[in-house]
């Protein structure tokens, strides 16, 4: 996949691991634009299952806001940020402290630390009694205020592509939207401290796959994303400035039978000479509500591609998948 820039003088060709979309050609274009988009979004999630979003609407004002504050959040001391983890929420709001998750088919934990922000009902839904409050920092509360944000923002051009993939599908672009309206979804902030002596055997986040629908990934502080391509090569992700990397999640490769590709992933450590550099990331993993049937769509079963897989509601999925990766006991 290559990328071209150009300028007044000479025009630059980029090779990219992941294709690249525009999210206004959907949101504002025209039909034939919108068909568009609706076929190169859900050709790159069936044949690489990334892609980037450049004009995605997240407003950057609010990336930088929340970076900042995660910042000044994880350089606080030990003692402090333990205050803000609770083991019962397994993981999922507040504080997780660092070397407690891993990848499913590892037992050795990842090099990082997060903090998790989760879904705020505000219309009185009854789903509002499966999610936990979220876990506001007394030190800083300003943190959860411009994450829950973000949160919002996140979610707004998550539904956008979930309406576009249910085009792709032939669902219709309503297909997710009752399924994800006040969903599950978690804001993540994670932080890769420096790397001061070698380790026993990890990388900052071990190979693995999201366990969600769709994740979207806002510019990192510092490189290593690499996802795993057909021909078993490592390829490095790096976006340009104001784009957004979007990949399917295991629920969304489920439905689908396969058909979307829930892509392995992964971020390596830094070239020795550079340990000294910590790294911040910001996903936003977005979940349907848990009573979302994840059974296979009768529209990708056949013949050719025979079922692969057993009913179960996303409820049900998160709690198996949390158990794998060492969060949930």
């Amino acid at each position: 996949m290559w990328l071209f820039l150009a300028n007044q003088t000479q025009t630059i060709m980029v090779s990219r691991a992941i294709p690249l979309v525009d999210l206004e050609n959907y949101i504002h274009g025209n039909t034939i634009d919108r068909a568009q988009f609706v076929e190169e979004l859900g050709r790159a999630f069936h044949e690489v299952g990334f892609v980037g979003v450049i004009n995605h609407g997240i407003p950057q004002q609010l990336v930088d806001q929340f970076y900042s504050e995660a910042k000044t959040f994880f350089a606080m001391t030990e003692a402090v940020k333990r205050k803000y983890e609770i083991p019962e929420l397994a993981g999922q709001r507040g504080y997780t402290s660092f070397g407690k998750e891993h990848a499913k088919q590892s037992q050795v934990a990842d090099l990082k630390e997060f903090y998790q922000i989760g879904q705020i009902v505000r219309d009185g839904d009854q789903v509002k009694s499966e999610y936990p409050d979220n876990v506001a920092i007394a030190e800083q509360p300003e943190f959860l205020f411009s994450g829950e944000e973000l949160y919002r923002a996140f979610e707004v051009s998550g539904n956008h592509l979930l309406a576009a993939i249910g085009e792709f599908l032939d669902l219709g672009n309503d297909y997710f939207r009752a399924k994800t309206h006040n969903g599950n979804s978690i804001l993540r902030a994670i932080y890769y401290p420096p790397i001061t002596s070698e380790p026993a055997s990890a990388i900052r986040a071990e190979q693995h796959e999201d366990i969600n629908l769709i994740t979207l990934l806002v510019g990192a502080s510092a490189g290593g994303l690499q996802v795993l391509d057909l021909k078993g090569q490592w390829l490095d992700v790096v976006p340009q400035e104001g784009e957004i990397v979007v990949n399917v999640g295991d629920m969304l490769q489920r439905l689908t039978n396969n058909y979307l590709r829930s892509t392995t992933h992964r971020v390596v450590n830094p070239p020795r000479e550079l340990w000294h550099t910590p790294r911040l990331s910001i996903p936003f993993f977005l979940h349907p509500r848990s009573e979302m049937n994840l059974a296979c769509l009768d529209s990708c079963v056949s013949g050719a591609s025979p079922l692969q897989y057993e009913p179960i509601t996303a409820g049900a999925y998160l709690n198996e998948r949390l158990k794998e990766i060492g969060l949930k006991k």
